[in-house]
């Protein structure tokens, strides 16, 4: 099946693995969310059912933290949905407390750990040219 749309997650190249699965898992919650991009149940030769996922594939890359900012900056600039993640969000434990840390920050203070993108292919792969893909 081809896609016009494209998903792509950047996470910071110096996290802790719990903290990438943490940080993948929270941004494809944003996306997954609002983009309609949800299949139907799984159901298995037993009849059991189970919840449906992105139909789309999602790309994960690595980047610096100043790449990550550069990033954000040139996104804000297409046509894409964004989620983020920052470092002060390892800290916080509910959605409330979650966006009053962000609210704290100019968008070029971030302290950026991750970013979700989803938007037509060509701008996503035209943002993301360079960037390698998480190891």
């Amino acid at each position: 099946m081809e896609f016009d749309t494209k998903i792509k997650i950047v996470l910071r190249n110096d996290l802790d693995p719990w903290q990438e699965l943490n940080v993948t898992a929270f941004l494809m919650s944003g996306i997954s969310g609002t983009q309609d991009i949800i299949g139907q149940p799984y159901i298995d030769k037993d009849n059991v059912h189970y919840l449906p996922m992105s139909q789309q594939p999602i790309m994960i890359h690595a980047a610096t933290g100043d790449q990550m900012k550069d990033l954000l900056q040139k996104a804000l600039t297409k046509d894409v949905v964004i989620s983020i993640y920052t470092e002060e969000l390892f800290k916080t434990y509910n959605d409330e407390d979650n966006r009053a840390i962000v609210a704290q920050f100019r968008t070029d203070e971030l302290n950026l750990v991750g970013i979700g993108i989803r938007g037509k292919k060509n701008q996503v792969d035209r943002l993301l040219k360079g960037f390698e893909l998480h190891k």
